[in-house]
């Protein structure tokens, strides 16, 4: 059986693993990535990985075929090389990966965006195992997606399929109307609202304890004010965006909420309800364009719990057309696995790479 080193190389950690021919994940190591030291560092760091996963394979007797990397960034697939990227990690755009990597350890390396390698490894062996067409989108750091038909994913003309973040969104506006700032440079983008840190600055916006440092202490702030039973106001109208306005409850984080909870819990609720629903107004209209089979929602969001899942699917269940009515929806199976897996899957069946 043969197997190759799948890496998944995001703006805060990669993470690495030896894959058999089957798609088992046999071991896997993570090291910080270096986000800020520019393309030169990260490659060596990254490197340096392949090859320290490379030794163990070789101490268990076990040959490697080449290296599948998954990478954040438009990703030129055909040569391996990042077309553009955010400051998230500096110095990114330009990088020869494939080039890099390759020089650097002797192996074959191949190169994805990686949304469509853990798109591949969900519709190889997750929750999208034996679709004709699947859809992942994939809430976290930021918002992307990857259209995977008959095993390829569709990476388009330029190599920019799957930035499904980069759609507008009538969420993604501030109190007085204007449109919310995206990682892109543009603006009213759905990333700029769905995402994990644009859902904490949201929450920050309605008047939240400037104390919350991030997300998960904004769902744990939401937790807290559901545990008292149902649902605030917060929760069912806080995040209505209609007319560009803001109910009560999202206008200050130090009042009561009619149930007697803390204002600040009803803005948390607020904060997840209308990041969720823009999330899903996305998933459904992305759904009625592509018609896929199956939709697998991934990223921190989608595992965040009841009070994202339900209000996400709930404004993607009203978006879409009457004959999608029944479309599936579910989450991702495979965790860190399937970035890996995918990554690993462009050595052994490079033919996923075709350029469509």
């Amino acid at each position: 059986m043969r197997h190759a080193i799948g890496v998944d190389l995001g703006g805060t950690k990669t993470a690495g693993g030896l894959v058999s021919e089957d798609g088992e994940v046999l071991f896997r190591e993570t090291i910080p990535t270096l986000s800020q030291d520019g393309g030169e560092a990260i490659l060596n760091a990254t490197a340096e990985l392949i090859l320290r996963i490379r030794r163990r394979a070789a101490a268990e007797g076990l040959g490697v075929a080449g290296t599948g990397v998954g990478s954040a960034g438009v990703i030129d697939a055909a040569h391996g090389t990042v077309v553009s990227a955010t400051d998230a990690i500096r110095g990114w755009a330009g990088t020869d990966i494939a080039g890099g990597l390759s020089g650097r350890t002797g192996l074959h390396t191949a190169v994805v965006n990686d949304v469509h390698a853990h798109a591949l490894g969900e519709a190889w062996l997750g929750a999208a195992r034996a679709t004709s067409s699947s859809l992942l989108l994939a809430f976290g750091t930021g918002v992307g997606g990857s259209f995977v038909v008959g095993g390829r994913p569709l990476l388009g003309h330029r190599w920019v399929g799957g930035h499904v973040g980069h759609v507008a969104s009538p969420f993604a506006h501030d109190a007085a109307g204007s449109p919310l700032p995206c990682v892109c440079g543009s603006a009213g983008h759905v990333e700029a609202i769905a995402s994990g840190p644009a859902l904490h600055s949201e929450y920050l916006r309605r008047g939240g304890d400037p104390a919350v440092p991030d997300t998960k202490a904004v769902f744990e702030r939401a937790e807290g004010a559901s545990s008292g039973g149902g649902r605030s106001d917060g929760g069912r109208s806080g995040g209505d965006r209609s007319g560009g306005g803001r109910s009560d409850d999202g206008r200050s984080g130090g009042g009561r909420s009619d149930d007697g909870r803390s204002g600040g819990d009803s803005v948390a609720v607020a904060a997840i309800s209308v990041a969720a629903r823009a999330a899903g107004q996305a998933a459904g209209g992305l759904a009625n364009i592509l018609d896929p089979e199956l939709i697998v929602v991934s990223g921190g969001l989608a595992d965040a719990g009841p009070l994202w899942w339900e209000a996400m699917e709930a404004a993607f269940r009203a978006e879409l057309m009457p004959p999608l009515a029944a479309l599936p929806l579910v989450r991702a199976s495979l965790g860190g696995a399937a970035a890996l897996a995918g990554a690993a899957r462009l050595v052994f069946s490079p033919e996923v790479l075709a350029h469509s």
